[in-house]
């Protein structure tokens, strides 16, 4: 069974992961542990590989894949962490690029069991382990933000705030000063909203 986590917001936009996925599979006694993230960037996924090196300090390799960003303009990476080389990120990174999915990080954490599975043996056993959770992976869908600064009068503060909520916007840095600066991040597709309750209560809307 592969335990699934507390899911992210259907937005719209490219396939993504709606939740963290862990799975398990043993192939002949070797134990491979499967974790898939959702991430949006290189940092973020580098720290979730050394958690798991945390986690699993005796671990044989945490061999990892990733692939962030629009389709058309995918950010990728992929480790062998000592496996020989291709036979354990890559095999990793064709079944997600196999999914057509993105914003996703594939961890595979490996226990040798005694036995040698030679290079063939790897390949196959390390896509089988991202197969195995990938095939657990609910998409829902990605779209492109953008973030503005707003010079709001106090009155209107809470009008902004209770916007943000209700079109899932993420609150910035808040301000106070002759107004309120709210910085704030939404779908590309609430912009025109936005703007036009800005203009409507004469908010002055800028880029940072």
């Amino acid at each position: 069974m592969c335990p699934i986590f507390a899911r992210r917001p259907n937005i719209d936009g490219y396939p993504v992961p709606a939740s963290p996925i862990d799975c398990e599979i043993v192939i002949n006694k070797s134990r491979f542990i499967a974790w898939l993230r959702p991430v949006t960037r290189r940092a973020e996924a580098m720290a979730i590989v050394d958690e798991a090196r945390r986690r699993y300090p005796d671990a044989t390799h945490h061999c990892y894949a990733y692939l962030l960003g629009s389709p058309a303009s995918a950010q990728a990476a992929m480790n062998d962490d000592g496996e020989p080389s291709g036979t354990a990120g890559k095999p990793i990174f064709n079944v997600i690029q196999h999914k057509g999915i993105s914003d996703v990080l594939v961890v595979v954490i490996r226990y040798f069991g005694g036995v040698k599975l030679g290079a063939g043996g790897l390949v196959r056993a390390y896509g089988a382990a991202a197969q195995a959770v990938l095939s657990e992976v609910e998409r829902v869908e990605h779209t492109r933000q953008v973030t503005l600064t707003l010079a709001v009068p106090f009155a209107l503060e809470q009008r902004i705030r209770l916007w943000a909520e209700q079109h899932a916007a993420q609150l910035g840095e808040v301000t106070y000063g002759e107004h309120v600066s709210i910085t704030l991040t939404c779908q590309v597709t609430d912009q025109d909203d936005l703007r036009a309750l800005c203009a409507a209560e004469q908010i002055a809307v800028t880029r940072p």
